[in-house]
């Protein structure tokens, strides 16, 4: 098989393109390797080499001994399954000859992140975080302080997300709306045990993800990606602490589950 100059060119530009969509939706560090150096290899590339940072990918390709090198930006564009799931199933497809680089390149222009409807994520999360608190003992009053403070936690979540505020901004005022809604039930006694809607509200804050992510790639050998993954959850959870311990001072709670 002869590539030419222009083919081996189009060929990585569509390898980077695989490689940034996973790297920008929450991908592992060895997935986005692996993924993007299958895509290049079904589509005739001799060797594809890569490195992962951070906020960044650099590519090259190899065939017949002539090399071509390109870099592509990694923003952070939210963790989303279905987006990895579908730049996999599309590289499947690769593999198996039935796209070529050009029915690759269009399909992964075509991918859009599904998104659920906003309320239907603002009440689920108040109905886990709610199920979280009973859980740990609390009683239906406590359920639904629970439900409220975490609901309206996810609100201003969203809200300053959508308006690109920081993340660590972002976790910090979350928290402390929920903190502060979870205090009332203990300022007023609603419920048996009202101090356990404070630990339970915050629970959609825990970064598990991002922890599970860094822990991952230190194992497989990504180690400047894992420590890297592991300092950005460690700066939100500081920001969900930072939150909630303001929240306390303010409304002069201190309550925790005992």
């Amino acid at each position: 098989m002869s590539l030419s100059r222009q083919a081996q060119t189009e060929l990585i530009r569509v390898a980077a393109k695989a490689g940034q969509l996973l790297h920008q939706h929450g991908a592992e560090s060895r997935l986005v390797e692996q993924t993007t150096q299958r895509i290049g290899m079904a589509l005739g590339a001799r060797s594809i080499e890569l490195s992962v940072s951070p906020d960044a990918i650099v590519i090259t390709s190899l065939f017949d001994g002539d090399c071509i090198t390109t870099t592509r930006r990694c923003y952070d564009r939210g963790i989303n399954m279905q987006m990895v799931c579908d730049v996999q199933r599309i590289c499947i497809m690769a593999e198996k000859k039935l796209l070529d680089a050009k029915q690759v390149k269009e399909r992964l222009n075509r991918l859009k992140p599904m998104k659920y409807n906003r309320w239907a994520v603002v009440f689920m999360i108040g109905l886990a975080c709610g199920s979280f608190s009973h859980f740990f003992g609390g009683d239906w009053q406590v359920y639904i302080t629970t439900f409220f403070a975490s609901a309206a936690a996810m609100t201003i979540r969203q809200e300053l997300a959508h308006r690109h505020h920081s993340p660590l901004v972002n976790f910090a005022i979350a928290a402390f709306v929920a903190t502060s809604i979870a205090s009332l039930g203990v300022v007023y006694e609603f419920g048996e045990k009202p101090e356990i809607a404070l630990a339970a509200s915050v629970l959609l804050l825990v970064p598990g993800f991002p922890l599970i992510n860094a822990v991952s790639d230190m194992l497989k050998g990504h180690i400047s990606m894992g420590i890297a993954r592991w300092v950005f959850a460690s700066l939100l959870t500081l920001s969900v602490s930072v939150g909630i311990v303001a929240s306390m001072t303010l409304t002069g709670v201190v309550a925790w589950i005992g």
